[in-house]
């Protein structure tokens, strides 16, 4: 008979003290971007997951309403929101459900569920498109919203290249993605969800004012039944685009401290309610109102179809470039943690600054460099957002949930995770069609670096 191991407890900043670590793998985990802080309050997970949801998403979805149509939009925002409310409660919950220790990082609640190879080949190339995908779409954005408030602010100026606005926009991260870890982003990630708060109000207030427009039509825009429905398509993906702040959300978690008293899951969830009902307050006025007042003539940003007061939607595109500029560094953070915990414990390089200055600045530039080749926003929204939005934020939380806790068959529990999964799939391989023939039908008449 082998004796029982000691029960694990917590310390004091919420790190396990039932595994004995070395002091090389301490000092690892300390200068990793995910471990090395553990003094969050729970407001700090409210503006982290505004930043990290309400990003460019919301100013597309007039657009996905407009492809989508009055019934099937608002069902399908309604629908999502309620849906990916209860996956980012299962894996709140999920974050500590073996007692002393913590899933800091979204594959680790993989390999706990999958085991040690599979969970990582299923969760680590699904999160790694994510957060990379969000990141070019980002650099797009910020480019895209830098030369309206300059074309805007000066119209009479000479045109400069999107391009050049692309380079602009991520010179930013060039200098700011050198902050160690989620903590030391926490003043630009608040200032980033003030703004989605804002650009949001500006983009519907500003519809009101402008009112229905004397010839606006509601009918599907597409001439065709197959354009119909691959814009139907590309518009799903657009809204799982906007709802998924669940690639992040174990990781901002990592930064709350737990103690068995106080499980970092009440101030997690705390500050995940309160985020979903301003996320509830910018999508839905945007949305509905943006449809209202263009119909099916509205551009795939409402910024870009809403000129006048001039002053006020050039302030809304640079609100635009600094929320993005916090949710570029959020979707960062987790890829920044990958690429650094390889670097140190798989090919043992030394924890260092310029270690990390190098690495950073070659993710940084890749991103720019994919953005500045393609900018389709729109297209890019629509495909990103089906490919792998949504089984990271649809379903793959309720398969897990379902391998570990395994439900009573046919109860609540496992029919709620069920359907979720089978929207989620659907939602998986029908949405990128659409985003990819936008790309297709966008790609004919660019030029590159243009």
């Amino acid at each position: 008979m082998g004796t029982e191991a000691p029960p694990r407890t917590w310390n004091a900043d919420g790190n396990d003290n039932g595994v004995e670590k070395t002091k090389e793998q301490k000092k690892i985990d300390e200068w990793l971007p995910i471990t090395s802080s553990r003094n969050a309050k729970w407001w700090y997970s409210t503006f982290h997951n505004v930043t990290a949801m309400v990003g460019a998403g919301v100013l597309s979805l007039p657009y996905a309403m407009s492809n989508l149509g009055w019934g099937p939009g608002v069902a399908v925002l309604v629908l999502s929101w309620i849906v990916t409310l209860y996956t980012l409660w299962q894996m709140v919950e999920m974050h500590e459900m073996v007692p002393g220790k913590r899933f800091d990082r979204y594959h680790e609640l993989g390999q706990h569920a999958f085991g040690e190879k599979l969970g990582l080949y299923i969760v680590v190339p699904q999160q790694l498109i994510v957060e990379v995908g969000t990141n070019i779409v980002y650099m797009v954005t910020g480019g895209h919203s830098l030369k309206k408030f300059h074309d805007i602010v000066c119209p009479s100026c000479k045109n400069i290249k999107l391009t050049y606005f692309i380079m602009i926009f991520a010179s930013i991260h060039f200098v700011i993605s050198h902050l160690p870890n989620f903590n030391s982003i926490s003043g630009v990630s608040l200032a980033a969800a003030v703004m989605s708060l804002t650009y949001s109000t500006i983009a519907w207030t500003t519809s009101v004012a402008k009112g229905v427009q004397p010839d606006v039509q509601y009918g599907y825009k597409a001439t065709t039944t197959s354009g119909t429905v691959f814009n139907f398509l590309n518009a799903l993906g657009d809204v799982a685009f906007a709802y998924a702040g669940h690639n992040v959300v174990l990781e901002i978690q990592a930064t709350i401290p737990s103690t068995p008293e106080k499980p970092s899951k009440k101030a997690m969830w705390k500050g995940v309610v309160v985020a979903y009902i301003i996320v509830a307050l910018c999508y839905f006025p945007v949305a509905l109102i943006g449809y209202w007042t263009f119909g099916n003539t509205v551009k795939d940003n409402i910024l870009l179809s809403l000129e006048k007061p001039a002053w006020l939607i050039a302030m809304a595109n640079m609100f635009v470039v600094i929320h993005v500029i916090g949710s570029y560094q959020i979707y960062a953070m987790p890829v920044f943690d990958m690429i650094e915990t390889l670097l140190v414990k798989k090919l043992h390089f030394t924890p260092s600054f310029m270690l990390r200055f190098v690495a950073r600045n070659v993710y940084v530039g890749l991103t720019m460099f994919i953005g500045i080749t393609f900018p389709f926003f729109g297209g890019l929204l629509g495909f990103f957002g089906g490919f792998a939005f949504a089984p990271t934020t649809f379903f793959l939380p309720c398969v897990i949930w379902l391998v570990i806790y395994k439900p009573k068959k046919f109860g609540l529990s496992w029919w709620t995770n069920w359907i979720c999964i089978v929207l989620g799939v659907l939602l998986t391989v029908i949405s990128p069609i659409g985003g990819l023939r936008n790309i297709i039908l966008q790609a004919k008449n660019y030029h590159f670096y243009s």
